[in-house]
């Protein structure tokens, strides 16, 4: 019997978790650690040459001391940034988190696609590169929400956001006209944590696309090799700061590890 993979799940904070939650479904045999930069957060304030130059040594002393067997980026921020530089630098398999724009292309029905993202990654060259690359008969909106990563950390941590608060992020994705856009790309882990409340104040509906069932089949098949019934050790949880979660975060937190128990000591 083959042992159980470890994975490592590092993003800017919380939002890699909707990630991690789809990779548990997938491989509930593998031992997890999923780390939450939170000393840096968010990551989307920050310039590029500061994300780059403490995310690459930060990886790099994460597999010194856990040892996975493959390292998921969970930020569409820092991976739109450092994955060339964390695959030039460590022989770990990588994988990345890039805004979803073929896949929304390819179904949007009127040709209309918002991007929704952090300032960073909607302004950032890779982004609109997939757009090129991608989006020949769509036309895309990229918007920029500067708050919404944060106020999807908030309601994690049992906090009220308001309605208003988050149909102001979302707005400018709802493009009026005929045709009308039909599909948003959610370009932030952390947006699907808010995903039953941004539909239910949206002004139309429309596809809300995630990238994390797409990155967890991406994880499957690199560890096609490990295959193991092993009870794995209970998942670790970490802040780069530190600091121990409160309890109501905690308890927020366990059903993203799917049945394994958490050890966020």
């Amino acid at each position: 019997m083959s042992r159980s993979p470890a994975i490592l799940v590092f993003d800017s904070g919380l939002g890699g978790l909707t990630v991690l939650r789809e990779i548990t479904t997938a491989r509930p045999d593998a031992a997890y650690t999923y780390v939450a930069d939170d000393a840096f957060f968010p990551y989307g304030r920050h310039e590029e040459s500061a994300i780059i130059t403490r995310v690459v040594p930060l990886i790099g002393d994460l597999i010194e001391h856990h040892t996975p067997d493959l390292v998921v980026i969970a930020c569409n921020t820092a991976s739109t940034l450092v994955m060339d530089h964390l695959r030039k630098a460590y022989s770990v398999p990588f994988v990345g988190t890039v805004p979803a724009i073929k896949p929304a292309c390819a179904s949007s029905k009127t040709k209309r696609v918002s991007v929704l993202g952090t300032r960073g990654t909607v302004k950032r060259e890779y982004t609109r590169k997939l757009i090129a690359d991608f989006a020949h008969d769509c036309e895309v909106t990229l918007v920029g929400a500067g708050n919404l990563a944060t106020l999807a950390e908030a309601a994690l941590r049992g906090e009220s956001v308001s309605d208003d608060a988050i149909l102001a992020e979302i707005s400018p994705c709802f493009i009026e006209g005929s045709p009308r856009t039909d599909t948003v790309v959610l370009a932030c882990t952390h947006y699907p944590l808010l995903l039953e409340q941004i539909r239910r104040i949206a002004p139309w509906p429309v596809d809300w696309i995630d990238p994390a069932p797409a990155i967890a089949r991406r994880v499957e098949s690199l560890l096609k090799k490990f295959e193991s019934e092993n009870i794995p050790a209970p998942a670790k949880f970490l802040f780069t700061s530190g600091k121990p979660p409160s309890s109501v975060l905690t308890k927020a937190l366990q059903p993203f590890f799917g049945a394994q128990a958490l050890d966020h000591a």
